[in-house]
């Protein structure tokens, strides 16, 4: 999975109307930024390519951007991404959007944000009053003011019932701090927080969460020596719950059966002190590929990856492993903080599709475990029909008949603070 808190906004649109120059000073707006977040606009929108790994490639095209300008491309996309319904309704432009229409989103976004238009060519006559009046309107309709597709926000309400789903869209609406995992092989998150000092970063850790951390303002943290030394990974508060309530021990047999880069995959290795067997299953081998990158730097030497080409990977495992995660594929709707354009990309027929699939693994890969041995399934998910739903279901069936409930946690973004899990 790529990776404030809740809301405590009295009305969610509230910081909406806040101006950025108080984020970004009195900078003065260079043609060459804006023209960076149309490009970038333009490749999410228009071409599908998703909005980290656009960021990233823009952020790359003049090596003369401070930080600074490097900042004001990135928020600035993410946030028109975040709130792309709102703004074309407002900019009255419909997908696909030409340039003209990415610089009118892009107008909408400045005036609402304070900002003072430039005189460009590019940018048409716009009617401030019109926009603000418009702003007024669309915000008393949570579709529009939380910039949701119709099928996401019925679907949603229906399944949470409107008061949580109407606060836990306003949640996922804000922008995701920067949460660290110690990787406590190395080093104490103690002593992890004064390194980081060392290096310029403040950080505080997070009360209920063992090996968090959390920066009050956000910094380039890959750059860090402490980074290039494996003694934190970048991970979500949420998310670091996961492994924990496996319940791991040193020496045990664990499988995590949908490792992908290996985040969880670390942190599991980490609870069990580097002792025993950790197997880390994926169908994509360049996953796996990215989580040996990452297990060297972090000191980990009991992972084995295994890539599922055949069925035969995970059936050698059946009967065999004291612990087994299950993270399973899903819509992704508890993280959308992080990528704002999953709410853009996500089509209703891939929810029935992953639907299907999460029925499938949960009853394959729970055949891993031995008796007595225990399963976390997890999703980065908010939905019922992905998580607690897919939990009875196989309770109820041949496969789970021997498997008890033991626990169940489902986290909400406008409750915990952090991303959406099951």
């Amino acid at each position: 999975q790529r990776q404030d808190l809740g809301c405590k906004l009295q009305k969610s649109n509230d910081f909406k109307t806040l101006p950025l120059r108080s984020y970004f000073g009195q900078m003065k707006l260079h043609r060459n930024l804006v023209f960076a977040v149309i490009d970038a606009l333009n490749l999410i929108f228009n071409e599908g390519e998703y909005a980290d790994k656009v960021v990233q490639k823009v952020l790359k095209l003049d090596k003369r951007w401070g930080s600074r300008d490097r900042g004001f491309i990135a928020e600035t996309t993410y946030e028109i991404v975040r709130y792309k319904r709102l703004y074309a309704e407002i900019a009255e432009v419909k997908a696909p959007f030409n340039r003209q229409d990415l610089f009118r989103m892009w107008a909408v976004w400045a005036v609402l944000k304070g900002i003072k238009l430039p005189d460009w060519k590019q940018i048409e006559p716009t009617p401030e009053r019109r926009i603000k009046g418009k702003f007024d309107e669309l915000s008393k309709i949570r579709k529009y003011r939380e910039a949701v597709p119709d099928w996401i926000d019925n679907i949603c309400a229906k399944a949470l019932g409107e008061k949580l789903w109407t606060a836990e869209i306003a949640a996922l609406n804000e922008k995701a701090e920067v949460i660290l995992r110690t990787n406590t092989l190395k080093i104490s998150k103690e002593k992890l927080r004064k390194a980081l000092l060392d290096e310029g970063i403040v950080t505080e850790p997070i009360k209920g969460y063992t090996s968090a951390l959390r920066l009050p303002e956000r910094a380039n943290v890959f750059q860090t020596e402490s980074f290039k030394k494996g003694y934190f990974e970048v991970q979500d508060a949420s998310s670091q719950l996961v492994a924990e309530l496996l319940d791991v021990k040193p020496g045990q047999r664990v499988v995590d059966t949908c490792a992908g880069a290996g985040g969880k995959t670390l942190q599991l290795a980490a609870l069990m002190q580097n002792k025993g067997q950790l197997i880390a299953l994926d169908i994509y081998g360049s996953k796996l590929k990215e989580l040996k990158r990452r297990a060297r730097r972090n000191g980990v030497h009991n992972v084995e990856p295994r890539e599922i080409d055949s069925t035969k990977v995970f059936k050698k495992l059946y009967g065999s492993a004291d612990r087994v995660l299950i993270d399973a594929p899903c819509t992704g709707l508890g993280v959308i903080r992080r990528n704002p354009d999953t709410k853009w990309k996500l089509q209703p027929e891939f929810l029935e599709k992953i639907v299907k699939v999460q029925h499938d693994i949960i009853r394959s890969y729970s055949k891993i475990v031995k008796p007595g041995g225990k399963i976390v399934y997890a999703t980065c998910s908010i939905l019922p029909q992905e998580n607690n739903d897919q939990v009875v279901s196989f309770l109820a069936s041949e496969e789970g008949a021997t498997f008890t409930l033991v626990e169940e946690k489902k986290i909400y973004a406008s409750k915990s603070g952090y991303d959406g899990f099951y």
